[in-house]
């Protein structure tokens, strides 16, 4: 008899934690294309645009530890409350950021926001994780981040719509050569376009508070005494299954941030607009729904390391095809990447931290999301590998294929990682 992954009695409070994945897609997806928009309103290098994901990312690593020491001393709803307070104050720091048209404070805004987006994936996982009988947690934790692609699809939707269908400097050939005077009146109006939809995020994600705030939820926190974090933080670098898998964690965001990021440069490098690369990032969205759902049906049947060695060979054929293949097929393959992705994030985040007691798993839980630098570091280092030939996209050639293409052999890198840490998990288990 199979066990019930979600039973009735914790339903609610499923359904409202639940609700959390899809709120963070939404952040993501909207920030996603803001590399490609600075770059035109504000004129920027690929390298210096990609300051908007060092600093998204940068700030789940600074603030995932904190978070975890946190909820680790009270209770997961006063950890929620603080993330949903962060996330709002940092999402309305862009009104003041459009004002001084400054490029750091709206990177400031962003590295504010997601302190708050670390509290809530510092609580929210783990107890996902918990609500239920731990052989069917990866299961789980598979189902409530199925809600994170229809986070990921409304983000997206925003953007297109209501920020790259708008931005004059997108849409004018001859931005670069404008008179002082025009391109001034061009950029002020592009930067509160931007503003818009971030600012609507940071009223919606108050109301959220609120909801959250009157919700009956449970208090779960540790009891007695807790362990030193010195022994716990031992024990936890000595678990290779964990320690891999936060390199694994790692590897993943960064290739995921990567292929999300710099699609739009792909697709300007074959004469696509932003505006109809975001239709394409859309594509790439609902096939990563998708993959979620089929590989989370898939788990009741295989290995958790198996489909995760699988899916992961698989990425790294399409990431093959879009390096090697010009043109659309190229294209093509890009956006099939995201479906063998769709299984990754809460797999390796089931399977690292399945050897562990519930308190070990709340401070693992805050490496896995440290793990999301990856989202920062990598794409800058791409953005870097694009610049080689200026700051165009196929400015030069590496081994006979445009330097936008070439990039995407970071990602590659990351899979084959992957692969062989769902191999060795697979292989432990038979």
């Amino acid at each position: 008899m199979k066990k019930t992954v979600v039973s009735k009695e914790i339903l609610l409070p499923f359904i409202l934690i639940t609700s959390l994945f899809a709120l963070w897609g939404f952040a993501n997806a909207v920030t996603d294309p803001m590399v490609q928009a600075f770059k035109k309103v504000l004129e920027l290098s690929n390298s210096q645009a990609a300051w908007v994901q060092m600093a998204f990312y940068g700030g789940y690593f600074c603030m995932a530890l904190p978070a975890a020491l946190f909820v680790r001393r009270y209770s997961y709803k006063v950890g929620v409350l603080i993330g949903l307070a962060l996330y709002a104050g940092g999402a309305l720091l862009f009104y003041p950021a459009a004002i001084t048209e400054q490029f750091w404070f709206f990177c400031l805004g962003l590295y504010i926001l997601t302190f708050g987006l670390a509290f809530l994936e510092t609580t929210a996982n783990p107890y996902i994780l918990a609500m239920g009988d731990k052989s069917t947690a990866t299961q789980r934790l598979n189902l409530a981040q199925a809600f994170n692609p229809l986070g990921l699809i409304l983000g997206l939707l925003v953007a297109q719509q209501f920020v790259l269908k708008k931005l004059q400097s997108d849409n004018i050939e001859d931005f670069g050569t404008l008179e002082a005077a025009k391109k001034v009146m061009i950029r002020t109006a592009d930067l509160m376009v931007i503003r818009d939809p971030y600012v609507i995020l940071g009223l919606v994600v108050m109301a959220v508070f609120v909801l959250i705030a009157v919700s009956k939820m449970p208090q779960a926190k540790d009891e007695g005494e807790m362990a030193p974090l010195s022994s716990t933080f031992n024990s936890l670098y000595h678990n290779r299954n964990y320690r891999n898998g936060v390199i694994s964690q790692v590897f993943y965001v960064g290739a995921q941030i990567m292929c999300w990021t710099y699609i739009y440069q792909y697709a300007e490098a074959i004469g696509i607009s932003s505006e109809n690369a975001a239709n394409y990032q859309f594509i790439c969205f609902l096939v990563f729904l998708i993959g979620r759902a089929i590989g989370t049906y898939l788990l009741r049947f295989i290995n958790s390391g198996k489909l995760l060695y699988q899916f992961a060979i698989m990425a790294g054929i399409c990431v093959l095809g879009t390096v090697f293949i010009q043109g659309l097929i190229g294209l093509y393959c890009l956006v099939g990447i995201s479906f063998f992705m769709s299984l990754m994030f809460p797999t390796i985040y089931g399977i690292a931290l399945e050897d562990l007691d519930e308190k070990e798993s709340k401070i693992g839980a805050a490496g896995l999301v440290m793990a999301i630098v990856g989202g920062a570091l990598m794409p800058k280092l791409q953005g870097m590998i694009i610049d080689l030939g200026g700051s165009g996209v196929n400015d030069t050639k590496i081994l006979g294929v445009t330097e936008v293409n070439f990039s995407f052999i970071l990602p590659l890198l990351c899979f084959v990682f992957i692969a062989f840490y769902g191999r060795d998990v697979f292989r432990k288990h038979q």
